[in-house]
């Protein structure tokens, strides 16, 4: 996977849900060890004030349209809970949110809330301190379980357990510089094409001369090069972890999709982009010198803001089922006392109501975690207002997760190893998937 702001309102930037996608599996590498003092109370007391509110310790992680977004509903949610007091000014950024609460649970003073990556949540959820909400939303949540977008619920559930509450979802496409598909004569895409079309065009596209590639691609090995090979696999028929859990599940089907990323390199088609954060493959594509490419809704507003004459098209596929990948993450609760639990658990329910969903989405950035959300007139008119936005809703129909797996961090590492040799020439398809499996079976046969 980091918000962000899906919706193109000039002046915006990118917020967390980008930050789903920037996170390196590198830094993420050695997981959580299970804290050396577990289930102690993250502060003094239960929480209880003297004036009887109980107060709720937020680390929110987010920066720009996300911070003012979480605050302002934090101010709401403390206006209308006069016994709860929800304190937002804790915490880190996202991006190191795991390592600052690995070091919180081991020393026994941790938050109420936190916001956790989705593929972080495995290693955090091996805590005794970390809040099971199966009952709160499967029973008395606010918003009916089945209602949530499948990658929003697969996405906290552990073992058939919520280790979480839903937080942010999104999901990927293709988006299209209108002008320099007419400039090449190219028809612009259309849903459920093929990646071999996708190859084939992107080479079309590139035009050495002026400086332009036909599409682009992260080349660091981190979690952004990783993410965009997954619908592949799937596609294929491929697993991330095989059923019996102890082996990956794409050996074959990896081979199949590294094939596809050789097959741009070879074409000399692709950007690759060599430094992380992927800034520079969307400057190159907001400067009008690539044609396509795979991105999230958090994108828009620069495209929308660079002038770019887009369009947004589903992922192409192998088999012609659409398929795409979303990068969910989490409001995960800790145990700081009964009180405090109870507080936690009234904040996280009430943010994933549809009316408070719809504002965070709108102004901080992210698509509608449920469809009761996506119904919203607020919604609606945010769809209306913004050229493709429904594009990468539809696609929540088709999306799928990464595993809430605790060596996911290792598997992500040397996948990210594979496509970065392949798309350096580095390697071939075969014998780079080869080497990704050794390591990544060595991760999960690793007791953890």
């Amino acid at each position: 996977m980091t918000a962000a702001a899906p919706h193109p309102v000039p002046g915006t930037r990118p917020g967390p849900s980008r930050r789903t996608l920037l996170r390196t599996a590198t830094a993420l590498a050695g997981g959580v060890a299970a804290p050396a003092v577990a289930g102690c109370a993250g502060g003094a007391g239960d929480g209880v004030g003297a004036d009887g509110r109980v107060t709720v310790e937020l680390w929110h992680g987010q920066t720009d349209t996300g911070r003012a977004a979480i605050e302002k509903l934090v101010a709401e949610f403390n206006r209308t809970h006069p016994g709860i007091r929800v304190d937002a000014g804790g915490g880190v950024l996202s991006d190191v949110m795991l390592q600052k609460i690995t070091a919180a649970l081991a020393a026994g003073s941790f938050p109420d809330v936190a916001y956790v990556f989705g593929s972080d949540l495995a290693s955090v959820a091996r805590s005794p301190s970390v809040v099971d909400l199966t009952d709160t939303f499967h029973d008395h949540g606010p918003v009916p379980w089945k209602d949530f977008w499948k990658p929003a619920r697969d996405a906290v559930t552990l073992n058939g357990r919520l280790r979480a509450a839903p937080a942010l979802i999104d999901s990927l496409a293709v988006v299209c510089n209108r002008k320099l598909f007419r400039r090449a004569g190219v028809p612009l895409p259309r849903a459920g094409w093929t990646w071999g079309e996708f190859v084939a065009t992107a080479a079309r596209l590139t035009d050495r001369g002026r400086g332009v590639f036909g599409t682009g691609w992260p080349g660091v090995g981190d979690e952004d090069t990783v993410w965009r090979l997954w619908p592949m696999v799937w596609d294929l028929g491929g697993e991330i972890v095989a059923p019996d859990g102890r082996r990956i599940g794409f050996a074959d089907e990896g081979v199949r999709a590294l094939r596809t990323v050789a097959g741009l390199a070879e074409a000399r088609s692709v950007y690759i982009d060599p430094k992380p954060g992927t800034e520079q493959m969307y400057q190159v594509f907001n400067s009008d010198r690539m044609a396509m490419v795979v991105t999230g809704p958090w994108q828009l507003p620069d495209i929308r803001q660079a002038g770019v004459d887009y369009e947004v098209v589903p992922l192409p596929s192998y088999s012609g089922r659409p398929v795409t990948i979303s990068g969910p993450d989490t409001w995960t609760v800790f145990d700081n006392g009964p009180a405090r639990v109870r507080a936690a658990r009234t904040f996280v329910t009430w943010l994933s109501r549809p009316a408070q969903d719809v504002r965070w989405d709108v102004r901080a950035g992210s698509l509608p975690l449920s469809r009761d959300t996506r119904a919203l007139p607020a919604w609606q008119r945010q769809e209306a207002d913004t050229a493709g936005l429904a594009v990468f809703t539809k696609s929540l129909d088709s999306a799928r997760v990464r595993p809430v797996h605790a060596a996911y961090p290792q598997i992500s590492q040397a996948v990210g190893e594979a496509v970065t040799a392949v798309l350096l020439g580095r390697s071939t398809p075969a014998r780079a998937m080869r080497d990704c499996a050794e390591e990544a079976n060595a991760a999960l046969i690793i007791p953890r």
